[in-house]
């Protein structure tokens, strides 16, 4: 049977270099499963592959959109299906690896999303000017009175859900809760998980450093440029956001460095929290890159002979 291997895990982990590795041992390439590196000209702020490594593999959804398209979870699901059927062309025994850290994204891969209608650019522009004019706050009011079981729920220090959310209400006239089924997918392939993590401490020092080698790489000058569509949902991310509150005077660099690293530490226990609630995820520490390869081609193993059982 032909199968998925997911390689996921918080932020500055160390999933890159294992990922390199594990596809020019089976001379695959790499679907990348990051919301941020799928967008053109974010390239230090995202950490995206550098052209040496894209050299080196192929990969799929990295720098492929403009700042100002359209795209979601449901949108990647489906784009991922179509190139694993590519991949697998027909083949049983085949395998792909997907990696990432985009939390949705991944569960839409594995798991399937809920069919969620597509919203129109009409709507989208009309609720990002409302967003402008009227503020977060007005809108989560707003989502309270039309949908006050998401409201429940939902982050509201989210921009993009809560926005969302309203955009949906409005196009279709029913809540964004009656689209929530939550139905897991079958999909005809199997899936093995692998979770990367290290040491708290480790891992926090590997993001400070990370978010400091942005800086000298130029991070500064890539946000400056991208000022002009910081109202891009793209651009609503960690090392962007807290460059264009500094452009604004709002505090000093120093500062806004301090926050990006703080901002980033709070994301990677996010993605922790996530990847801790799926019991099929198999966690290594990030270091253990033979025990890794090994693990992968058991399983992979063993999912061929289970198939040649049935």
């Amino acid at each position: 049977m032909n199968t998925l291997v997911v390689i996921t895990g918080p932020t500055a982990v160390g999933k890159t270099d294992l990922c390199l590795d594990i596809a020019e041992s089976y001379g695959i390439p790499i679907i990348n499963a990051d919301s941020r590196q799928i967008y053109s000209d974010m390239h230090i702020g995202t950490a995206s592959p550098t052209e040496e490594q894209l050299r080196r593999v192929k990969h799929y959804f990295v720098g492929n959109l403009h700042l100002g398209d359209y795209y979601n979870a449901s949108m990647f699901e489906q784009d991922v299906l179509h190139v694993l059927e590519k991949e697998f062309d027909g083949r049983n025994d085949h395998i792909a690896l997907m990696t990432g850290g985009s939390m949705m994204y991944i569960d839409a891969v594995c798991n399937g999303i809920d069919d969620i209608p597509t919203i129109t650019d009409d709507v989208r522009q009309w609720m990002k000017q409302r967003l402008e004019s009227e503020g977060l706050e007005r809108l989560c009011e707003e989502l309270r009175l039309m949908d006050p079981e998401y409201y429940a729920i939902v982050d509201r220090h989210n921009t993009r859900r809560v926005v969302h959310a309203l955009e949906i209400c409005h196009q279709t006239g029913n809540t964004f809760t009656s689209y929530r089924v939550r139905e897991r997918k079958h999909r005809p392939f199997a899936i093995v998980k692998i979770a990367l993590n290290r040491e708290r401490e480790v891992l926090y020092e590997r993001i400070n450093r990370r978010v400091d080698s942005m800086m000298a790489a130029g991070l500064e000058d890539e946000a400056r440029r991208l000022l002009p569509y910081r109202h891009e949902n793209a651009l609503n991310t960690v090392g962007y956001k807290e460059l264009f509150a500094y452009f604004d005077g709002i505090w000093p660099l120093d500062e806004a460095v301090e926050r990006i690293k703080g901002n980033t530490r709070r994301y990677a226990r996010k993605q922790l929290t996530w990847f801790k609630r799926d019991p099929a995820v198999r966690w290594f520490d990030a270091d253990d890159n033979k025990e890794i390869m090994t693990y992968i081609s058991q399983e992979w193993s063993k999912i061929q002979k289970t198939t040649e059982v049935r």
